[in-house]
């Protein structure tokens, strides 16, 4: 399973149709943003995701992580989205 990388200049519905087509095949899917205005876009693009994949009844989760990345002989920091389907709450009471 590949990373999808987002940038700022990234379109938010392919990002979306990326992660939902990577969850739909590999059950999770993982996101990486390095500024502001990539993460900006990847927040955009998961919360459509989520929608495309709710008409399928995937509900998805999502946890943030800092990872560090070598770009340029240079180490920065980026953030890695990680997104996987919920698991069902429980019915029992």
């Amino acid at each position: 399973m590949d990373m999808i990388k987002v940038s700022a200049n990234s379109r938010t519905s392919a990002v979306a149709g990326a992660i939902a087509g990577v969850i739909r095949e590999h059950k999770r899917a993982e996101v990486q943003a390095i500024g502001a205005g990539a993460v900006n876009q990847a927040v955009k693009a998961l919360v459509l995701a989520s929608s495309y994949l709710k008409n399928d009844g995937i509900d998805v989760t999502c946890v943030p992580e800092f990872v560090d990345v070598e770009i340029d002989e240079k180490v920065r920091t980026a953030i890695k989205l990680v997104i996987e389907p919920r698991a069902p709450l429980s019915t029992a009471a």
